[in-house]
């Protein structure tokens, strides 16, 4: 995704919180981001753990809010701790895919 996409309209972002790459920052847009080990992912992680295109973050314009659907991955994606198969995303939420956690964080208007 370029730069001017993934900025425009972005109301959120993920940053990883563990790892080699601690403090990489995505911004999320105001459609779907995909994340996956697939190089045509929005995010791309080199984690064996995650599957080619693992989990989708989705965002509600009527209710501006984001939520995540685990994509069949054989892994799973979990948010606080617990598997999920789709869930909202709250400010502040631990988001982990295979191995790689990110904290889901909105951002002020």
């Amino acid at each position: 995704m370029a730069d001017s996409e993934a900025s425009k309209g972005a109301r959120a972002v993920l940053i990883i919180s563990d790892g080699g790459f601690d403090g990489m920052r995505y911004e999320l847009s105001t459609g779907e981001t995909i994340i996956g080990r697939n190089p045509t992912t929005d995010v791309t992680l080199l984690d064996e753990s995650i599957s080619r295109e693992h989990a989708i973050i989705s965002y509600d314009e009527t209710t501006q809010t984001y939520t995540v659907e685990d994509l069949q991955s054989t892994n799973s994606t979990k948010v606080n701790g617990k598997r999920i198969r789709s869930q909202r995303l709250a400010h502040g939420d631990d988001l982990q895919v295979g191995k790689t956690h990110f904290r889901f964080l909105t951002h002020e208007d």
